[in-house]
């Protein structure tokens, strides 16, 4: 049976305020069929009841039930090659000093879902910047999929999934029937749970930011808002990495695009106020607070951020 036409339209209007999903007319099917489960889990035989059930009451745990089953979390490492291409051969030359030196990197993946671009990020700066301390923020409004991130064990599945044969021997562990990634390249990666509606992880301060095949899914003011975040959130000249079908042009103009092999990459040319005016506000969320296993890492990180500000 179809989803109520209410029912659709309360979870339409849920999720945009919420995470600044958009769901278009015709996604019914796949909103009850994201939502079953869920619905079965309540003791529901049909979503439309668990939906009306819902919004009779709102209970967080079932909001962030409904929100994280109605993200899209498809990934695998090194995902359509050319952005991690451009990071090596173009953004980390970009930002070494005059005397070729690049101390520090910081680099915030978001939407990470269960790890693979920030770890590909992580190998692809061994190679490419293997002197420089580098720090990744990797961030999802999905808890589930960061824990699983944060483990770091992917199957063989998933690793044969774009992982070069090289990569997989120098950075992963057998463990069990699966591959778990080395604590060495472990270390370097934070796991966060964040909404992109809300203020930058830490404060900001990135180099690098990685936001790709997001905006596709929101509407134009919502995609506006959140480049402006992500703008506020880079140091001078950094540079923001986006999907293939994605751009910065006629959305915010604090972005160069750059040409790079096969694509852009959109270099911060100001960092205005986080609450430019042009921008639409986004309503007022619940803080989402930090992934539970990830937990102790966010502390050292945080205390090391506070540490260089001395």
């Amino acid at each position: 049976m179809s989803l109520a036409p209410d029912a659709f339209a309360y979870v339409a209007e849920l999720v945009a305020r919420r995470a600044g999903i958009n769901l278009d007319a015709g996604k019914e099917y796949l909103v009850e069929s994201r939502l079953q489960p869920l619905a079965q889990q309540a003791g529901h035989t049909r979503v439309d009841t668990f939906v009306r059930e819902l919004r009779g009451v709102e209970r967080e745990a079932d909001v962030r039930a409904v929100v994280d089953a109605l993200t899209t979390n498809e990934t695998s490492f090194f995902r359509d090659g050319a952005p991690f291409h451009a990071l090596a051969e173009h953004v980390v030359p970009a930002l070494r000093g005059p005397d070729g030196t690049l101390p520090r990197l910081r680099v915030w993946s978001a939407a990470c879902s269960t790890g693979q671009e920030p770890y590909s990020i992580a190998m692809t700066l061994a190679d490419a910047a293997p002197d420089t301390a580098v720090e990744i923020v990797a961030t999802d409004i999905n808890a589930t999929v960061l824990d699983r991130a944060s483990q770091g064990l992917y199957s063989r599945l998933e690793t044969n999934r774009g992982l070069p044969a090289q990569m997989l021997v120098r950075h992963f562990e057998a463990d069990g029937t699966g591959w778990r990634v080395r604590d060495s390249l472990r270390r370097q990666v934070t796991f966060l749970r964040h909404n992109l509606l809300d203020a930058p992880p830490f404060g900001g301060g990135f180099d690098v930011v990685f936001l790709r095949n997001v905006l596709i899914y929101f509407d134009l003011p919502v995609k506006q808002a959140v480049l402006d975040r992500v703008l506020a959130a880079m140091r001078p000249g950094g540079f923001l990495v986006l999907g293939a079908a994605e751009t910065t042009i006629g959305l915010d103009d604090g972005w160069e695009r750059v040409p790079v092999e096969r694509g852009a990459v959109y270099r911060a040319a100001a960092v205005p106020s986080l609450l430019a005016p042009t921008v639409r506000p986004f309503p007022a969320l619940a803080p989402l607070g930090v992934v539970p296993s990830a937990r102790a890492a966010a502390v050292q990180l945080s205390d090391s951020v506070r540490g260089e500000s001395r």
